[in-house]
């Protein structure tokens, strides 16, 4: 492991969930929020606002009981916005992210109202009453109009490689037309952020998106914000995710949460060590065996076999003659 990743410098760890909470999940990291999405989103779309919404998933089920977004937003101009970051791979991730989407869209429908509601709140700046709503609530609508969909997008930061992805930083999927490509319904949108892809050096990120996603991967080993990062986002930045800043409450929390993030770091490469060496044996085993098969085609005793390739004389009895 490198030694770096046991560091704890200047800035919070994003990988942790307080940190990428303390940078983008509270009402002064707003527009930090609103930059990374604009730069994820340019030339397709554009956020002027957005609101923090609950992010606890009322599930159907106890089953489904506690699951939790990162964020969840919804924007000034009616779409909903899923942020997560996972640190570390564990199965059927895809399919869970699916989950969520399929989730956050069905909710559309069966909370119309309260949709209605937080995006009028969100336009005029102000909650409404109940009694407000009522008055302003349009009459009764046809069936179909109820399945009219906002768009979600799920934006999956991942610390990881995930195998069912292709080789690459950016994945972006939409719901296509297999043959032709061409977008069916455009309000299902994901992109998944595979970091360990991200491989570019500062003096290689010429744009403000780069530079972002170079901060995201590098900051928490840095002591202060690189010269070469002189837009206003990054001094926005570099005074939110200063650990010296914290309150004491956020700071207590970040430092569990970092300990957590290094343990699991340690876990995922003792094991990876353990898949290797495991690896090696097994390889050296069969190279032992295959020795052992062509030493005696060529008419060598079990005895010099057995001394020639460390095996015993009963292991090279079983192996040349299985």
């Amino acid at each position: 492991m490198d030694n770096m990743d046991l560091t704890c410098g200047h800035f919070v760890n994003p990988f942790t969930d307080i940190g990428f909470k303390i940078i983008f999940g509270q009402s002064a990291s707003k527009e930090l929020l609103i930059t990374l999405l604009n730069e994820l989103l340019a030339g397709e779309h554009r956020i002027e606002n957005l609101i923090f919404l609950d992010k606890e998933n009322h599930s159907d089920s106890m089953a489904d009981a506690g699951i939790i977004y990162d964020l969840y937003c919804l924007t000034d101009t009616g779409e909903y916005i899923i942020v997560e970051m996972q640190n570390r791979f564990h199965s059927s991730f895809l399919d869970r992210t699916l989950f969520y989407m399929c989730r956050a869209i069905g909710r559309q429908v069966e909370n119309l109202r309260e949709k209605r509601r937080k995006e009028r709140e969100l336009q005029t700046g102000k909650p409404e009453t109940e009694e407000d709503f009522l008055l302003s609530e349009p009459m009764q609508e046809n069936y179909g109009s109820r399945y009219k969909l906002s768009t979600v997008y799920g934006i999956f930061l991942m610390n990881f490689r995930e195998p069912g992805l292709e080789e690459k930083f950016r994945t972006d999927t939409v719901i296509a037309d297999r043959e032709s490509g061409k977008v069916v319904n455009p309000h299902f949108r994901q992109i998944f952020l595979q970091f360990p892809y991200f491989t570019k050096e500062l003096k290689d990120c010429e744009t403000l998106y780069d530079k972002l996603i170079y901060t995201l991967k590098n900051m928490q080993h840095w002591n202060r914000m690189p010269d070469a990062l002189k837009e206003q986002v990054f001094s926005r930045l570099e005074e939110l995710a200063a650990v010296a800043n914290l309150s004491l409450e956020d700071r207590i929390a970040y430092d569990k949460a970092l300990d957590r993030y290094r343990v699991s770091r340690i876990v995922e490469e003792d094991a990876r060590e353990a898949g290797w060496k495991k690896g090696l044996a097994e390889g050296q085993a069969k190279e032992k065996v295959a020795i052992a098969r062509n030493l005696k085609s060529l008419g060598l005793s079990t005895a010099q076999i057995a001394q020639a390739t460390g095996l015993t004389e009963e292991e090279v009895e079983s192996t040349v003659n299985s």
